[in-house]
């Protein structure tokens, strides 16, 4: 649904102003790949997170505890 949104959008700016719809066109394969390593530092950094987390736990995970499932 999203792809086809985006798709719609894109020819209503193509209809209105085709040099900027052109220009989106060539420029977002380039936005894309430029976005690539700021996406793999936020996944490394959800990483460290989750091992702190797990870190922290540990101790209370030895003893027994066991987290109840969320209610859902």
């Amino acid at each position: 649904m999203k792809t086809l949104l985006i798709a719609l959008l894109w020819c209503l700016l193509f209809v209105l102003a085709w040099p900027l719809a052109i220009l989106v066109l060539v420029l977002w394969p380039v936005l894309w790949l430029l976005s690539l390593p700021f996406r793999a530092l936020g996944i490394a950094v959800d990483a460290v997170f989750a091992l702190l987390k797990t870190v922290l736990f540990l101790p209370a995970r030895l003893l027994g505890y066991r987290p109840t499932p969320a209610a859902g």
